[in-house]
């Protein structure tokens, strides 16, 4: 048995924890809003994020992060991309430096364009990523939750970090593969958002599965070719964190990204659509970033492109769909610039 935080009790960090809480580890989980910590401890229910899931006893809420945190072995950031630094900034003197630090956010910071063991880090006053891993993958919280069999990546700079998050963490329903290549795993899970808001644009407009398959090889052509530009190994994108990720999260009922591309195609802006959400679509914020690294990086990513000016200057998705369609014919390869 192991001592484990879990920061951040949406519907993500209420299920890992209830993984963990399976593997007979001793679970305190932080959140920041009190009403949330007394609804949980009192309905022994996640209603907001995650209902119809019983959370037992063995399973602690708080809202005090020094109690989430005292005498923790490990550490597991389960809040949203954003709020990843502000978190990691408050928690940096009560979290020890050989506690095992868990990533489990898909994002890319704006400001910094940093991935989130880089701002790890950063806030929590290590050497580079060392000790910290992203647990990443294909998962639903809605049915990792119920038990349903999923794989995901344990991914960290040395084998050694991401064998003992593997341990911490693998059921009979939930397999853990472990990668090195954490800068691959984490650009991949990061850019499939945004192909998911393009999968939701094309499931509004009553495109079909010709679309859907074109779209899911053609996006994951642009997010390898930006991935290993910035030094991620190909074979990474192939994977559960590349193409297992884009195919669930472009086709799932669950998917929040998906849904946000599916409303906006519906003649929704987006401040409507995410003023309705109550989950927070990563997809949103990783295009700005997204956008931003490929000029950086001199990378052709023509339905990211396509998808910030969707989001932020009110291109009509038809149009863009159009313009998509309409590029100069070249042939099919794996150059990074096609």
């Amino acid at each position: 048995m192991s001592r484990i935080a879990v920061l951040g009790a949406g519907s993500w960090g209420t299920t890992l924890g209830l993984v963990l809480n399976d593997n007979a580890h001793d679970v305190a989980m932080w959140e920041f809003d009190d009403a949330q910590v007394e609804a949980v401890a009192r309905d022994r229910e996640n209603t907001k994020f995650l209902p119809g899931v019983p959370i037992p006893p063995s399973v602690g809420i708080t809202g005090d992060l020094a109690e989430a945190l005292a005498g923790a072995e490990a550490a597991v950031f389960a809040v949203p991309s954003h709020a990843v630094r502000d978190v990691a900034r408050k928690a940096r003197a009560m979290i020890a430096g050989d506690t095992i630090v868990v990533n489990v956010a898909k994002g890319i910071e704006n400001e910094s364009l940093a991935r989130m063991s880089e701002v790890l880090a950063e806030e929590l006053g290590r050497e580079g990523p060392a000790g910290i891993s992203s647990l990443v993958g294909p998962s639903h919280a809605e049915e990792v939750s119920r038990r349903l069999p999923t794989t995901v990546v344990a991914a960290a700079l040395d084998e050694a970090t991401a064998v003992s998050v593997r341990d911490l963490f693998m059921t009979e329903y939930l397999r853990i593969y472990t990668n090195t290549d954490l800068v691959g795993v984490e650009l991949a899970v990061s850019l499939k958002n945004v192909i998911a808001i393009a999968a939701g644009i094309c499931d509004g407009m009553g495109y079909g599965d010709n679309t859907k398959g074109a779209l899911l090889t053609r996006g994951l052509a642009e997010i390898t070719r930006l991935g290993v530009a910035m030094g991620g190994a190909p074979g990474t994108f192939a994977g559960l964190s590349g193409m297992g990720d884009l195919i669930t999260t472009c086709i799932s009922k669950h998917s929040r990204n998906r849904h946000v591309g599916e409303a906006i195609a519906s003649g929704k802006t987006l401040k409507q659509v995410l003023d309705e959400m109550v989950m927070v679509a990563e997809g949103v914020r990783t295009t700005r970033s997204a956008v931003e690294l490929a000029r950086r990086h001199s990378v052709e990513m023509p339905i990211t492109e396509q998808m910030y000016a969707v989001l932020f200057e009110d291109k009509d998705p038809k149009a863009a769909i159009r313009e998509l369609m309409i590029r100069e014919p070249k042939p099919e390869t794996a150059g990074r610039r096609q």
